[in-house]
C-alpha cells in the first residue's frame, strides 16, 4: 500500500504494474470495468486518472470523477472539476516574480502569526532561465561570449535572487542561463513522460507560466499555460478549478509533400483552427497522418497552440514517441516503464488503428498533401499567406487601412526608397525591406528537420556565391546547446556563419523582443522614409511592436524562408517567379534551386542526430555555466529585501491583509482608463521589451541614478512593482480609442489632458475614483503574462468590460480580484453607444453565481446588462477574497 493512499476511495485499483516488483504500483484504471473509460479521448483519460489518484473527499471527490467519467454529457454543462497537475514549470520573466510573490507571502503569513514554511512548493518546480539574453552582438565570432556576459552584468541581482529562492524553497530547482528555452529543455530533458515516484507510476502533466507550455503536448504530456499567480497555488498544494473542456478531434491524413516544413503546417493548423473556434477547449490530433509526424514536428504543432486559441494541443504517446525519448538520451529503464504503463491504462496510441479512436466533441480534418510554403503576418501569427502570395499580400497591406492587415501608407509612397552609408557602403531601403531576420524560438529551433534544411540551404547558397547584405540583423539562437553540436557536426555551421547566422545566445531572443538595437544608419533611414520595414523570424508571435519597435512589418517563418528572406532582402519578392539572386557567373537563381528536399534533410539528421549528444549536453546542464555556480545566495528562510533595489522588490499585493473576509462591494462611479479595439495583447498591456527613456519607468530609474543603458528590459524587471506599475500600458504601439493613434498614452478625462497612462492613473487614485478598461474580442490575447493583470491592479483598474477574453488573461484578473465582465452576444460599446467618457456604476449582489448576469448603470441614465465571468465557484471565492494569493495566505495562516 502507497502511504496516504489508505481513504482513496478508488484504493482497491491500486496494483504492481511488474508483479515481481510488488512496491511499484499504479492506478489501473481498466480495472474499474466502466465501459465509458474507452470512449473518453486520450487528454481526459489523464485528467481522470488525477482525479482518482488524488481523490481525497476534500480538494477531490468522487463527483469529480464521475463527472470526467461523463464527459460526453457534462462537456456541453460548464461542469467545474480539480486538476492536480505532476509538477509545474517556469521562465525566469515570469519566474522572477513568482518567487518574489512566493518571497512576499512568506512574510505575509509571518504576520498573521502563521508558519512561513507552510509557504513552499509540495510538487516539482523547474525554472529555465531563457528571457533575460539580447541580441546586442551578432555577426561576430564572439557575439555568444559577448551577449552571455551582458546578460549577467544586467541580470546579477535577478540571478542571485532565483539562486536564493532554489535553496530556500524545496523542489525548486533552476536551470541556468545558457542552457537553451525552457520549452525545448523540457522536451529534449525535463519531461518524464510517466512519473515513478515514491512507488508510484502516473502520467507525467504540468502546467507553465508560459503560453507555450503546450509545446510538450506533442510528446503525450499533457500541459498548458496558466498565469504565474495560478501556478504558485498550484505549487502550494491547490488544485486547477477548469471547466471541463470540449475536445475537438484534429484528423490527419495524407502525406506532406516533399518541400514542405513542419512550420508551413503549423501555419496552416493554426490559421483553420482559428476558423474553427477551439477558444477554451482541447485539441486532440489523430489520424494515419500523424504516424507521418516526428515528435519534433508534432512539437511544433502543439507549441502554437495558444495562436490557435486552445487550451491543450495533445498528441497521444506512441511507438514515435519512444524512439524520440530513446534519441534524447533517456535511459532504456525508464522506457520500458513507460510503455508498460501506458499500455496498462489504455493511454498508448496506434494512430492507425482506427478502432482506438475516441469520441470528441466534433472531428474536423486537414489533408497533409494540401500544405503549401507559407508565413504569417505582418502582424497577427494566425494570419497565413502562401509563400507565392507574399509579395502582393504586403503590397496590399500597404496601401489598407490601418489594421492587422494595413499600414495605410499613401498611395504615391508605395515605391518611396531612401540611401543610407553603412560601413562606408551605400545601400538603398524601401517598405518590405527586411532589416531583422532572426532562426530563433523554440518553435522552430527544438525541430532538426527545419534546422538542418536552413543550414543545406546555407550551404547552397553560400557555393553559389550569394552573401546576405551586412546591414540586416542577422541571428541564430537554438533552443538547447544540442542544435548547435548537431549543426557543427553534420558541417552546414560554417555555412550559416557565411551568411551571418552566428550563434546568439540559448534563449527565446527576438522571438519576446530581445532583439537588441538595429544600426543606427538602418534607424534614421526607417524613420525618414516612415518605411515599413520587416522582421522575418522563425518564431510563434508576431505582434505589432513586439518583434522590434522599427520593424512594422514582421512575418513568422521556417527557418529556411528566414534565410531565404534574409538573402532576397525583401518581403517584396515572388519566389516562384523572380530570382533570389544571382551566382558568380551572373546567372539568376531561383529558391526552388537551393530549397532541400525532406529526403536529403531526413538523411543528415539520421546520421547526425543521436543520443550521445543529448546524454552529453544535458549531464552537465546545471552545473556548466561558472558564473552561475559561482554567484552567492543568502540561505536566510524569509528574503531580506534590499530598499535601493530597482530589481527585487516586495510587493503591496498584501499589503493591510487581515485574517478576516471583506465582502466586496459595488464599483460606484467608474471612469473609463483606456477604450480598446480587438485584440489587446498582453504585450500592449504589460510590454516585455525595452524601457524607452521618455516613459514613466524611466523616469523613476533615472530618479534612482540609473542611466539608460542600465535600464534593461521590462521583462527583467518584473520583480519590482514600481517598475512594472509605470510599464503598464506602456507599449508605443497601444491604440486607445481616446486619442485615435498609437501612443502609451490616454486622456484624464475630468480635464481632457492628455497624459502617460500610469500618470493618468494616480490622477485618478488621488481623486479615489475607480477605473474600467473598456474592450473589444479577444482582450487579453498572447502570453501568460500575470503582470499583465497585476500590473492594471496597481493602477486601480477594478474591472474591465470586453467582448471576449483570451483564456489566461481572464483567469490572471480573476486572480488579482479584478472583475472580468463580458458584453452579452450581440452588444458592443459601439452597438450600445458608449463612448466610455460615462461614469459606470457595477452592482455587485451580495450573493453570486458563476456566469451571472449583472447591471452596469451609467451616468447618462443607460442601464446595460453584463456576463460576471467568473466561470467556476472556486474563482468566485478567490475573488471574496481579494485575489488568489490572499486566499492562500489566508488558507496557510490558519493555526
Amino acid at each position: 500500500m502507497i502511504p496516504g493512499n489508505e481513504t482513496n476511495p478508488f484504493v482497491h485499483v491500486l496494483e504492481p504494474l511488474d508483479p515481481e516488483v510488488p512496491g511499484q504500483q499504479f492506478y489501473n484504471l481498466t480495472k474499474l470495468n466502466d465501459p465509458r473509460y474507452e470512449r473518453l479521448p486520450f487528454s481526459i483519460r489523464v485528467l481522470l486518472e488525477s482525479a482518482i489518484r488524488n481523490c481525497d473527499g476534500f480538494l477531490v471527490k468522487c463527483s469529480d470523477v464521475e463527472s470526467i467519467f461523463n464527459w460526453k454529457q457534462t462537456q456541453a454543462q460548464r461542469v467545474e472539476v480539480p486538476f492536480k497537475p505532476s509538477r509545474v514549470i517556469l521562465q525566469d520573466f515570469t519566474g522572477v516574480p513568482a518567487v518574489v510573490d512566493l518571497a512576499a507571502m512568506r512574510d505575509a503569513v509571518k504576520k498573521l502569526d502563521g508558519d512561513p514554511d507552510k509557504i513552499n512548493p509540495v510538487c516539482p518546480v523547474d525554472l529555465v532561465i531563457d528571457h533575460s539574453i539580447q541580441v546586442d552582438f551578432n555577426r561576430m565570432s564572439d557575439s555568444l561570449e559577448k551577449n552571455q556576459n551582458l546578460e549577467f552584468d544586467r541580470n546579477k541581482e535577478r540571478f542571485e535572487f532565483l539562486k536564493w529562492g532554489s535553496k530556500a524553497f524545496q523542489n525548486m530547482r533552476i536551470i541556468p542561463p545558457g542552457s537553451g528555452i525552457v520549452h525545448q529543455v523540457n522536451l529534449e530533458y525535463l519531461a518524464h513522460v510517466v512519473f515513478n515516484h515514491d512507488g508510484l507510476f502516473y502520467p507525467d502533466s504540468l502546467v507553465g507560466t508560459d503560453s507555450h507550455t503546450t509545446m510538450i503536448d506533442g510528446l503525450g504530456v499533457l500541459g498548458w499555460g496558466v498565469g504565474g499567480i495560478e501556478a504558485e497555488a498550484v505549487m502550494l498544494g491547490q488544485p486547477i478549478s477548469m471547466v471541463l473542456p470540449e475536445v475537438v478531434g484534429y484528423k490527419l491524413c495524407g502525406t506532406p509533400d516533399r518541400f514542405i516544413t513542419s512550420t508551413d503546417i503549423v501555419l496552416t493548423v493554426t490559421k483553420h483552427l482559428r476558423q474553427v473556434g477551439v477558444v477554451g477547449k482541447f485539441v486532440e490530433f489523430f489520424g494515419p497522418g500523424v504516424a507521418q509526424l516526428s515528435i519534433a514536428d508534432r512539437a511544433t504543432i502543439a507549441n502554437m497552440c495558444p495562436e490557435y486559441g486552445a487550451t491543450a494541443a495533445f498528441f497521444p504517446v506512441d511507438s514515435i514517441s519512444i524512439q524520440y525519448l530513446q534519441q534524447t538520451g533517456r535511459e532504456a529503464e525508464k522506457l520500458a516503464y513507460i510503455e508498460r504503463y501506458l499500455r496498462s491504462v489504455r493511454m498508448f496510441r496506434d494512430y492507425t488503428n482506427t478502432a482506438q479512436d475516441p469520441d470528441f466533441t466534433q472531428v474536423v480534418e486537414l489533408d497533409l498533401s494540401t500544405v503549401v510554403p507559407c508565413c504569417s503576418g505582418p502582424k497577427r501569427p494566425q494570419d497565413r499567406i502562401p509563400v507565392a502570395d507574399m509579395k502582393k499580400d504586403f503590397e496590399n497591406c500597404l496601401g489598407a487601412k490601418h489594421g492587422f492587415k494595413g499600414f495605410q501608407v499613401a498611395p504615391g509612397n508605395h515605391n518611396a526608397e531612401v540611401e543610407f552609408l553603412y560601413n562606408g557602403d551605400q545601400y538603398k531601403l524601401s517598405h518590405g525591406s527586411v532589416v531583422i531576420a532572426a532562426i530563433t524560438s523554440c518553435t522552430n529551433t527544438s525541430n532538426p528537420s527545419v534546422m538542418l534544411g536552413a543550414g543545406l540551404l546555407a550551404k547552397k547558397a553560400v557555393e553559389l556565391g550569394m552573401s546576405v547584405k551586412p546591414y540586416i540583423k542577422t541571428s541564430l539562437s537554438p533552443g538547447s546547446g544540442v542544435v548547435t553540436y548537431y549543426l557543427k557536426e553534420s558541417g552546414v555551421m560554417d555555412y550559416l556563419h557565411q551568411l551571418g547566422f552566428e550563434v546568439v545566445g540559448y534563449g527565446c531572443m527576438t522571438c519576446i523582443g530581445n532583439s537588441g538595437p538595429l544600426p543606427e544608419p538602418v534607424v534614421e533611414a526607417i524613420t525618414q522614409g516612415d518605411l515599413v520595414a520587416a522582421g522575418v523570424l522563425s518564431g510563434n508571435r508576431n505582434f505589432e511592436g513586439r518583434v522590434h519597435p522599427n520593424t512594422r512589418a514582421n512575418y513568422l517563418a521556417s527557418p529556411p524562408l528566414v534565410i531565404a528572406y534574409a538573402i532576397a532582402g525583401t518581403v517584396r519578392i515572388d519566389f516562384e517567379n523572380e530570382p533570389i539572386g544571382t551566382n558568380a557567373e551572373g546567372k539568376d537563381i531561383f529558391l526552388r534551386d537551393i530549397w532541400p528536399t525532406r529526403e536529403e534533410i531526413q538523411s543528415v539528421e539520421k546520421k547526425f542526430v543521436i543520443p550521445s549528444m543529448f546524454k552529453e549536453v544535458y549531464e552537465k546542464v546545471e552545473k556548466v555555466n561558472e558564473r552561475w555556480n559561482a554567484l552567492g545566495a543568502p540561505s536566510d528562510k524569509l528574503y531580506s529585501w534590499d530598499p535601493k533595489s530597482t530589481y527585487i522588490k516586495s510587493p503591496p499585493f498584501f499589503d493591510g491583509l487581515t485574517r478576516e473576509l471583506h465582502v466586496p462591494n459595488s464599483i460606484v462611479n467608474a471612469q473609463v482608463l483606456l477604450n480598446f479595439g480587438d485584440s489587446v495583447t498582453t504585450d500592449h498591456i504589460s510590454p516585455a521589451g525595452n524601457i524607452a527613456r521618455n516613459s514613466p519607468a524611466a523616469r523613476y530609474l533615472t530618479d534612482r541614478g540609473l542611466n539608460p543603458r542600465e535600464f534593461n528590459s521590462y521583462g527583467s524587471r518584473r520583480g519590482n512593482d514600481a517598475v512594472m506599475a509605470r510599464g503598464t500600458f506602456a507599449n508605443i504601439r497601444l491604440f486607445n480609442k481616446f486619442l485615435k493613434k498609437q501612443a502609451p498614452q490616454t486622456i484624464y478625462l475630468p480635464t481632457g489632458e492628455t497624459m502617460d497612462v500610469f500618470d493618468a492613473a494616480s490622477r485618478y487614485q488621488q481623486d479615489g475614483v475607480p477605473l474600467l478598461i473598456l474592450a473589444g474580442k479577444e482582450y487579453g490575447c498572447g502570453s501568460s503574462r500575470d503582470w499583465a493583470a497585476k500590473g492594471p491592479f496597481l493602477l486601480g483598474v477594478k474591472a474591465v468590460l470586453a467582448e471576449s477574453y483570451e483564456r489566461i488573461h481572464r483567469s490572471n484578473l480573476v486572480g488579482m480580484g479584478v472583475i472580468p465582465l463580458e458584453f452579452l452576444p450581440g452588444d458592443t460599446a459601439d452597438s450600445l453607444e458608449i463612448t466610455g467618457e460615462e461614469r459606470f456604476t457595477i452592482h455587485i449582489p451580495e450573493q453570486l453565481t458563476p456566469g451571472m448576469i449583472v447591471d452596469v448603470k451609467m451616468n447618462t441614465g443607460k442601464t446595460i446588462q453584463v456576463r460576471m465571468r467568473f466561470d467556476t465557484d472556486v474563482e468566485l471565492t478567490y475573488f471574496q477574497h481579494g485575489g488568489i494569493l490572499n486566499y492562500m495566505i489566508r488558507m496557510m495562516s490558519e493555526k
